[in-house]
């Protein structure tokens, strides 16, 4: 070998050396997380789709050993904080927590900047809940035999409220109120605190509320608990029936919660991150802590919760259509 191909040879097996841990960096999460990682809440403060990834979230940052910030970025049914997520850097420090209102909100508004099921991967499921449909106390219903009638004795009498259009509660009413029969008017609100404040006041008449949220005001005496919207009783309201029970069909409902991330996020990191999850949602006061929020456990692997989102965008596309669900 003369002296100038072996200088080639040298230099190219340096460059080689000294390039390679670059390279690496780029396609592998080496020491991920090493900084502060943001978690965005598309819905407003205190609701149920907030309060839930909170506890979870804090009990994250521990297991990953750094800070997880929040952010609430309510608005167009969940679709504005998701989008804003969707289209983050996808170096898995950008997570959006999300409800099954993910599968909804996209059928009402089309002209949405992202596809959940193409710019989102799913990370891990936290858990799944019922809605229950309560009332004001002062209304004069005590079952939810005696709502029907009187909703089908006065069409369009009714008004009931959600956290917004394209909601997971908003999709739960207008199951139950497609399937019984009766027409009612949609009152959207932007947080769950406003149509508790309403219902409370008895400005409107019924809220399909998320379990966590609503427990606390039917112990209390506050309001009144009509139907779960689950095929099956929920052990906190043994004595609630379900649609099933009062012979609606297609009326069952519940609400997930889980989390996700930019869709090209390294696979390493998101495997890491439902690792990390399942230590986190196995460990016994975890799981007490769901379980007062009315939460029962949805083991699924990211693949699983991927497959999970196509099919319920499917079926709340026919839905909406037939509804007439409109923004």
């Amino acid at each position: 070998m003369n002296k100038s191909l072996r200088v080639i040879c040298v230099f190219l097996s340096f460059w080689a050396v000294v390039t390679a841990p670059a390279a690496q960096a780029q396609t592998q999460p080496t020491g991920w997380p090493t900084r502060l990682i943001k978690a965005t809440i598309p819905f407003g403060a205190g609701s149920a789709a907030d309060v839930v990834p909170r506890l979870v979230f804090e009990r994250l940052a521990v297991e990953l050993g750094q800070s997880i910030v929040i952010e609430n970025r309510a608005g167009g049914g969940g679709m504005v904080g998701s989008a804003l997520v969707a289209k983050s850097d996808p170096d898995g420090y950008s997570l959006l927590a999300q409800s099954s209102a993910l599968t909804i909100a996209p059928a009402i508004f089309p002209s949405a900047t992202f596809d959940p099921t193409r710019d989102l991967a799913s990370v891990f499921m936290i858990g799944s809940s019922a809605n229950v449909m309560i009332v004001p106390k002062e209304r004069p219903w005590k079952t939810i035999q005696d709502f029907i009638a009187d909703a089908k004795a006065k069409p369009g009498s009714i008004s009931f409220g959600s956290v917004g259009i394209g909601s997971a509660v908003h999709i739960s009413s207008e199951k139950f109120r497609f399937a019984a029969g009766i027409e009612a008017t949609h009152v959207p609100y932007r947080a769950g605190p406003e149509v508790i404040a309403d219902i409370l006041g008895g400005r409107i008449d019924l809220y399909f509320c998320p379990l966590a949220t609503a427990l606390p005001l039917i112990r209390e005496g506050q309001v009144r608990a009509l139907v779960v919207s689950t095929a099956k009783r929920v052990a906190e309201l043994p004595d609630v029936p379900t649609p099933v029970e009062i012979g609606l069909k297609d009326a069952d409902s519940n609400i997930w919660f889980g989390v996700l991330a930019p869709a090209k996020t390294p696979r390493e990191i998101v495997e890491k991150l439902y690792a990390a999850s399942e230590k986190v949602l196995a460990d016994p006061a975890m799981q007490a802590s769901l379980k007062k929020l009315g939460l029962e456990p949805m083991p699924m692997k990211p693949a699983e919760m991927d497959d999970l989102l196509k099919r319920e965008m499917a079926a709340n596309l026919e839905l909406i259509k037939a509804a007439g669900i409109k923004p």
